[in-house]
């Protein structure tokens, strides 16, 4: 992937990783589109960041991620970088029955929402050059955090969709996945400031590093997240699962 001179759409684009992700690749001279769903937080990163552009998007609208990309096409047609970033993460108790609204949310945000927006999209982005799509997975794709089942069950779908999507566009577009570890943003309550969790300024100094490697990498794997990227090749899961749960729970619970 090129790391200037393209003009990317970034999902999520108004917080955290990809906000982070978007101001970064703008520094580096690429046209930056943010989406997200809350109109005020888009013109607040938007205002910070002359020159960036905002569009409201709802990944759990099946028709209306339809209607965004005839419309960001339409507006932005030198468009040639897809980066799925946005995703929501619930904790959910399995020990019980309960309503299952907040699984599904995750499902419909983390899973479909990348696929259909990357269908959307797909039939342009081919036909431009230097063309790529970037999905964000996590590493608990590789070793589940049991406190979030669905979110981390959406991230090894993701993982797996990316390897086929990766393979199918092979020599059209280029497909590259990011794996963040446990990252100090918003993505639950009070993890922007929970212990042992990666620094975000930290995270994106290495994720960068790695995007600048020529080839660059199918995987963007910053050193932290390959205790959990490797640890069924390395023959470890079972402690792993059981080291990671542990070390989670007790971060969340310090703060309570």
């Amino acid at each position: 992937m090129k790391t200037s001179g393209n003009t990317i759409l970034i999902t999520g684009g108004a917080s955290g990783i990809g906000r982070e992700l978007a101001e970064r690749f703008q520094a580096q001279g690429n046209t930056v589109i943010i989406a997200g769903r809350r109109r005020d937080r888009l013109d607040a990163v938007t205002e910070a960041n002359p020159g960036m552009v905002g569009h409201v998007l709802d990944v759990e609208d099946k028709a209306g991620i339809e209607a965004f990309a005839a419309t960001v096409i339409a507006a932005h047609p030198d468009l040639n970088v897809l980066i799925n970033n946005a995703g929501i993460m619930q904790f959910e108790d399995l020990t019980r029955s309960r309503d299952l609204s907040d699984a599904e949310a995750m499902v419909t945000t983390n899973l479909l929402g990348p696929i259909r927006l990357t269908n959307a999209l797909i039939d342009h982005l081919a036909t431009r050059p230097d063309g790529a799509v970037i999905n964000v997975s996590s590493g608990l794709a590789f070793v589940p955090l049991v406190s979030t089942p669905t979110y981390s069950a959406t991230k090894a779908a993701i993982h797996s969709y990316t390897i086929s999507l990766r393979d199918a566009l092979k020599g059209k577009v280029e497909v590259i996945e990011l794996v963040p570890p446990a990252v100090q943003t918003e993505l639950t309550p009070g993890q922007s400031t929970r212990e042992g969790y990666m620094p975000l300024g930290d995270f994106m100094d290495e994720v960068m590093t790695l995007f600048a490697t020529q080839p660059t990498p199918p995987e963007i794997l910053v050193k932290r997240v390959g205790f959990l990227r490797f640890a069924d090749s390395e023959k470890r899961f079972d402690q792993t699962l059981a080291t990671v749960n542990d070390v989670a729970d007790k971060a969340r619970a310090a703060q309570h």
